[in-house]
């Protein structure tokens, strides 16, 4: 199976699959791929508000309805759901707008909005437009890279596979990054 016919076959599956949880690696790949003609951004951009808006309804509704056992299982969230209800307390509706670009709290806090009192609806409404916006914003920044690419090198078909290893690349850098310095906090406390 080629590159093209893996993207076309799975890419939108992939792009649900990988927005889930953190997802801008996964959506930047995608929009890169929209732009190469493997795939159709508004759809790309639909895939990642439904694999976003999906992965933010697990988190709440863990918080709603299991969060004793979840915090009992995974200790280390303590100190982020404090955190993100820290930030809730203080700009609530901000933070459930734009938590999705908060690196690092993205899952948590809607884990800690599930945990509190406001109401579902409300979470639902703000997380699927923010949802729409991030995958809009999201996507754009990656089609817009793969035209200032194409600008600067002409024929992108040659280099296609190296800038996705470039962007695949570096997604895992930032994510063994973050690890690593959560793993390091975490020993600080």
């Amino acid at each position: 199976m080629t590159l093209s016919e893996l993207i076309q076959t799975y890419g939108y599956i992939g792009v649900v699959a990988g927005t889930f949880l953190e997802g801008e690696t996964t959506l930047l790949l995608a929009a890169f791929a929209a732009h190469q003609g493997y795939m159709e951004l508004p759809y790309v951009m639909a895939a990642a508000a439904a694999g976003s808006f999906c992965g933010d309804q697990t988190f709440f509704w863990l918080g709603r309805k299991r969060r004793e056992k979840t915090l009992a299982r995974h200790p280390s969230l303590v100190a982020r759901i404090e955190r993100a209800e820290a930030l809730l307390s203080r700009y609530r509706r901000l933070v459930m707008f734009f938590f999705r670009f908060m690196y690092g709290l993205r899952t948590v806090i809607p884990f800690a909005i599930g945990m509190s009192r406001i109401p579902a609806a409300e979470f639902i409404s703000f997380s699927f437009l923010s949802a729409v916006v991030w995958s809009v914003l999201v996507s754009g920044v990656g089609y817009l890279f793969g035209n200032a690419l194409q600008s600067l090198m002409g024929d992108m078909k040659r280099y296609e596979l190296l800038v996705l290893g470039v962007i695949a690349g570096i997604g895992v850098v930032v994510w063994v990054v973050y690890l690593h310095r959560r793993k390091r906090r975490a020993g600080d406390a």
